[in-house]
């Protein structure tokens, strides 16, 4: 597990991300449109995985913001914003914000995949929901950086992630 802080107050994690080398677990989240998706239904193109506790917060905003502009710029390149929000919300926030070029999946049914990537807030004001995270994959769903950030309130490191993509 890992220790995070919020407002530099500790909060631990359940367990630790998947390591750099690895494949990525599969995972079955729920799209804006009620569908389900599956990481193998990105096979074939590189992946950012943004993860964060809630889009209804200003740092996971920006970072959904921040990645659909930088996934405009990309080539054969998908970035998937996860959290535990309701697929509405996910799309209201979209869709007045005019956000196009990310790929909003919600974990609201069964938390499964916060569970088996380790990142769920097991203590806490946010308990239960994501910590920030960044994991990017490359076509074959290999793992190839990952970052959880220390302090919740603070962006991700956007340029290492999409060094990683290069």
């Amino acid at each position: 597990m890992a220790t995070l802080t919020l407002q530099g107050n500790p909060i631990k994690t359940s367990g630790e991300l998947p390591k750099v080398g690895t494949k990525a677990p599969d995972f079955t989240l729920t799209a804006t449109d009620l569908s389900s998706k599956s990481l193998s239904d990105f096979t074939g193109s590189k992946v950012v995985l943004n993860i964060f506790p809630s889009i209804d917060t200003g740092t996971c905003a920006q970072s959904v913001r921040t990645f659909n502009k930088e996934a405009s710029n990309l080539e054969n390149t998908k970035v998937l914003c996860i959290s535990h929000d309701l697929p509405f919300a996910q799309a209201r926030f979209c869709g007045a914000e005019g956000l196009d070029n990310v790929v909003n999946l919600s974990d609201f049914k069964d938390g499964s995949f916060g569970k088996n990537y380790g990142l769920n807030f097991t203590n806490g004001p946010l308990e239960t929901l994501h910590s920030r995270c960044v994991v990017v994959l490359d076509e074959n769903g290999i793992i190839k950086h990952t970052e959880q950030v220390q302090e919740i309130a603070d962006e991700p490191n956007y340029k290492a992630a999409l060094e990683a993509l290069k």
